[in-house]
């Protein structure tokens, strides 16, 4: 067990070929194995949620052309199916062009070894958000039983860094969707959440999107937040600005648009109302609902 955490913190690789897949699985388990598509089932215990559909249409045009360059990998299950480790935009890229067979390694793995094996996979995917991220060591944490310090040597970073990527389940649900969506960066985040208060957290947080505030201004803004003392007719003496009664419509349109939605008014009373999209597959679904309220 020693040699698997080990080979957890240099990678997916190192934890599922430490051994000869004939020494380890037997004469019944060949290492690789060209298998049918629909005797492949999704791994339930795949922590990523999204899938652009662009670049899997890019995929699979790749997959046309030269094939299946690296296998996805499966454990089999009693029934004779197999169920999906790693791979899983490789698999229905497959399927999206049209190919009836993939080549496959077989794996024996229990439910936990599963759910780590698909979380570390995807922790060291480069496109993940921060907070699929954060999702991923949280998971680790709660159902593989792991301690931060333990967890930081399976996927091979730092304590601090793993513990910071945790910190921002804590932000208010529509920062963390900024974060998703990538209108502030990991930077700003990490600053915000130096905040105790969640209101002071979402006001610095609609300076940033409204101002285009730079990570350094934002660190500035946090380290004097607090210590400024209110001067007659600004800050606090200042009366509430007409948006500030609109909050709850705010909240309203960001639960049925699924993201973050901003109020902008200037001096003159004119404004509008700002509903970000991090792709063309948010946006076209954002389209979506709009259309609806048309009918």
């Amino acid at each position: 067990m020693a040699a698997k955490k080990n080979a957890l913190g240099r990678g997916l690789s190192a934890l599922i070929t430490d051994e000869e897949p004939s020494r380890r699985h037997g004469d019944e388990l060949p290492g690789q194995d060209e298998i049918s598509l629909g005797a492949i089932e999704a791994n339930p215990f795949q922590p990523r949620t999204r899938f652009e559909e662009e670049s899997l249409q890019e995929l699979a045009a790749s997959i046309r052309e030269l094939g299946i360059i690296q296998p996805i990998i499966v454990r089999k299950k009693d029934d004779g199916r197999y169920q999906l480790i790693a791979g899983e935009r490789r698999f229905r890229a497959a399927g999206m062009a049209g190919l009836e067979t993939i080549p496959a390694w077989i794996r024996t793995a229990d439910d936990q070894e599963l759910l780590e094996m698909a979380l570390v996979e995807n922790i060291q995917r480069e496109d993940l958000d921060a907070i699929e991220i954060a999702i991923s060591y949280q998971r680790l944490l709660d159902e593989c039983s792991l301690t931060q310090e333990s967890l930081s040597e399976r996927v091979g970073k730092k304590r601090s860094t793993v513990s910071n990527y945790i910190r921002l389940l804590k932000l208010p649900a529509e920062i963390q969707l900024g974060i998703k969506h990538r209108q502030i960066s990991m930077g700003h985040a990490r600053s915000i959440i130096n905040i105790d208060d969640p209101e002071a957290q979402l006001d610095l947080y609609n300076k940033i999107i409204t101002n285009d505030l730079s990570v350094r201004k934002v660190e500035e803004m946090v380290r004097n937040h607090g210590t400024e003392k209110p001067q007659a007719g600004t800050a606090k003496d200042a009366p509430k600005s007409d948006l500030d009664g609109y909050d709850s419509l705010r909240d309203h349109l960001a639960g049925f648009f699924g993201t973050s939605v901003q109020f902008r008014r200037n001096d003159k009373g004119k404004g509008k109302i700002v509903i970000p999209f991090g792709s063309n597959d948010e946006l076209e679904r954002i389209v979506g609902l709009l259309d609806k309220l048309n009918t």
